[in-house]
C-alpha cells in the first residue's frame, strides 16, 4: 500500500507578546510538540484576516487581549509519524503583538499559559518547541524599538 501524498501546508499564526522582560507562552496540549512550551496561536480560518486570526487564537488559548502590530518571521513546522513520514506541514506566521489586557489562563489547545522571563529561555529552564527562544528575543528587540 502506498502512502498518500501529504496535504498542502497549513497556514497558522503565532502571537509574540512581550511585556516587562517576559514573553507569553503556552504549554501545548496537542501534537505537534505536545507538552512543550510555545507561542499561542493556531490555524487561520478561510476568509479570516491574519490580524484577526492571531488575536482570536491568542484570546482562545490564553484569555489575553493584544493588538497585532507586525509580521516579523515565518517558520516551517513538520509533524511526522513514528516512521518519519510527513503527516502535516504548518507554516507559522509570527506576529508581534502589544499586550492590552488579561492575565494568562490556559484554554483551548493549551494545558498551561504563563509569562516566562526571557532569561529562562536562555537557560533552557523550559522544554520549548524549536526556535522559541530565538523568536522571543527577536520579538523583544522589535518591541523595544517601537
Amino acid at each position: 500500500m502506498t502512502t498518500p501524498p501529504p496535504q498542502r501546508p497549513i497556514p497558522a499564526t503565532i502571537a509574540a507578546v512581550v511585556r516587562d522582560g517576559h514573553v507569553l507562552l503556552v504549554r501545548r496540549a496537542n501534537p505537534p510538540d505536545a507538552g512543550c512550551w510555545a507561542f499561542p496561536g493556531g490555524k487561520i480560518d478561510a476568509g479570516e484576516r491574519l490580524e484577526a486570526a492571531v488575536a482570536r487564537e491568542l484570546l482562545e488559548e490564553t484569555g489575553v487581549r493584544a493588538e497585532p502590530l507586525q509580521v516579523f518571521d515565518a517558520v516551517d513546522v513538520f509533524d511526522r509519524d513514528g516512521a518519519g513520514a510527513l503527516r502535516r506541514h504548518f507554516i507559522l506566521i509570527a506576529v508581534l503583538c502589544r499586550w492590552q489586557s488579561g492575565e494568562p489562563v490556559a484554554g483551548d489547545d493549551a494545558s498551561d499559559a504563563r509569562w516566562v522571563p526571557l532569561e529562562d529561555l536562555d537557560r533552557h529552564a523550559l522544554a520549548t518547541s524549536f526556535g522559541v527562544a530565538e523568536l522571543a528575543h527577536k520579538a523583544a528587540a522589535l518591541s523595544a524599538a517601537l
